[in-house]
């Protein structure tokens, strides 16, 4: 099987530049045209932040520029919300299967929900996570992938991955412990991370409406221009192979925004877990 993974499209309902000086649509159609070649693909995975804004106008947007290039491939579309979508705008537009599970050729992709409304951090509630001890029980021929937003890795010394990620990665280990769980994908950090998850690889691909650079100093954000995304195999002994994809842009490296360690720490305190949650 194999999947081309996109995440962090971040449209709006009205086209053209976002504050970053970047148009999201053309970021989008630029990565799926530098994609026209790839082959056997067997699914489009689309990991969250498909909107910027939440927007009915951004979902349709999204859905025809990835849904035109899986149909004609004859491939499906699967979409996971993140922290900047909205659901029920989502849900009118991409489905309301937020939670599923989805057989391709003797593989399971399950989809899981990790939005937080009003937050910038990612949780599995206990339904969900019963709901997913439930689908494991019974192993499917060639495994099982699992996608969603926020990542369950962070980098050591990145505050903002730990404070903004996936809050209760311990649980999600629980649930996958000794199951056919082979690889979670996730986007939500617009760059490129690998790390295990109770010994499972974890993927976090890079963002198509930008990237983010972690040369920039401790504790501040440098966003540069450049779509990305990752074409993945799981068809050899060797796999799960994860390959990284670049669209051609001139401009690809420049910087978008930089944001300073004081802004971080603002966005951190509004976005990130109030005292005592529990999720």
């Amino acid at each position: 099987m194999r999947i081309l993974h996109l995440s962090d499209t971040h449209l709006t309902a009205a086209p053209g530049p976002n504050t970053d000086g970047i148009d999201p649509r053309a970021s989008l159609r630029r990565m799926l045209a530098d994609c026209d070649h790839l082959t056997g693909l067997d699914a489009v995975l689309v990991t969250g932040d498909v909107a910027d804004d939440g927007s009915v106008a951004a979902y349709e947007a999204v859905r025809e520029l990835v849904g035109g290039f899986a149909a004609g491939r004859g491939v499906p579309v699967l979409w996971t919300t993140g922290n900047h979508d909205e659901r029920k705008a989502f849900a009118s537009v991409l489905g309301d299967d937020l939670v599923a599970a989805t057989g391709i050729r003797g593989h399971r992709v399950i989809t899981l929900d990790t939005l937080v409304p009003g937050k910038a951090y990612g949780w599995l509630g206990d339904d969900q996570l019963q709901w997913l001890r439930g689908e494991l029980a019974t192993p499917a021929p060639h495994g099982t992938v699992l996608a969603f937003h926020h990542p369950p890795i962070a980098l050591p010394g990145v505050e903002v991955q730990h404070k903004l990620g996936l809050l209760n990665p311990g649980a999600l280990a629980e649930a996958i412990r000794g199951s056919d769980v082979r690889l979670i994908l996730t986007g939500h950090f617009h760059l490129q991370l690998f790390g295990l998850l109770e010994s499972v690889p974890v993927w976090v691909t890079p963002g198509v409406v930008n990237r983010i650079d972690l040369t920039a100093a401790p504790g501040t954000e440098r966003a540069v221009r450049g779509a990305s995304a990752t074409l993945v195999d799981l068809s050899t002994p060797q796999s799960p192979l994860l390959h990284v994809l670049h669209a051609r842009d001139p401009h690809a490296g420049e910087t978008a925004h930089e944001t300073s360690a004081e802004a971080m720490s603002d966005v951190i305190a509004r976005l990130g877990q109030a005292l005592g949650r529990d999720g």
